[in-house]
């Protein structure tokens, strides 16, 4: 007896063959369900022995550390496009190279969100009422300015990263532990080292 194939385009009464309907189906937000799962919470869908107390931790505390990452990334394509002055070139070519591995930080800090059962923070707005990185003005900056904001930035950064590594040291999240040093930490270490060299008082020429 052949099988039926259900995947055969239908027949109307007259014989003909009726195509099947490819509609989008639209406007699905204005009455949508629950959501699969709140943001602030935990699931455990993926078996990484960690409790639920130790994954909320940490989620909480990349939560935070990704809204101030996506923060310093998008203050470095700020300043990448409005940087002027004799150092133009090499900063506008740096503080793309920065954005652009700050970018693959967040990235990284989002899956990790996602691998522990939590909610990863996404839109701009969220993340404005998150991140405690002073908000810049709109205005172009001279260059030594820039740097300065940017090396406050990193240096909030830092500091919390030395605070959720050792949190999640002592909880036993040896994955988050290792995130935060071996990619977000040490990042930003290299990162600031490039940066502040542009602002060190040292002449290119000391005559007398």
């Amino acid at each position: 007896m052949a099988k039926s194939n259900s995947s055969a385009p239908a027949k109307n009464p007259k014989g003909t063959t009726q195509a099947a309907s490819v509609q989008p189906v639209m406007n699905q937000q204005f009455d949508a369900p629950k959501p699969l799962q709140k943001y602030g919470t935990v699931s455990q869908r993926l078996p990484i022995g960690l409790d639920e107390k130790t994954r909320q931790q940490s989620v909480t505390s990349l939560n935070q550390l990704l809204a101030d990452t996506m923060t310093l990334r998008d203050l470095y394509k700020k300043h990448h496009w409005q940087v002027v002055g004799p150092t133009f070139y090499q900063l506008h070519l740096l503080f793309d190279k920065h954005y652009e591995e700050q970018s693959a930080l967040v990235d990284t800090i989002a899956e990790r969100i996602q691998i522990l059962g939590g909610v990863a923070i996404a839109m701009a707005h969220d993340v404005a009422e998150l991140t405690t990185i002073p908000r810049p003005p709109k205005d172009r900056e001279e260059a030594p300015v820039q740097v300065s904001r940017l090396l406050e930035a990193h240096q909030i950064i830092l500091k919390n990263c030395h605070t959720y590594a050792k949190e999640a040291d002592d909880a036993g999240d040896d994955g988050t532990n290792d995130v935060v040093v071996s990619d977000v930490m040490r990042t930003n270490e290299l990162q600031v080292w490039f940066v502040s060299e542009h602002v060190v008082d040292t002449p290119l020429v000391n005559a007398e």
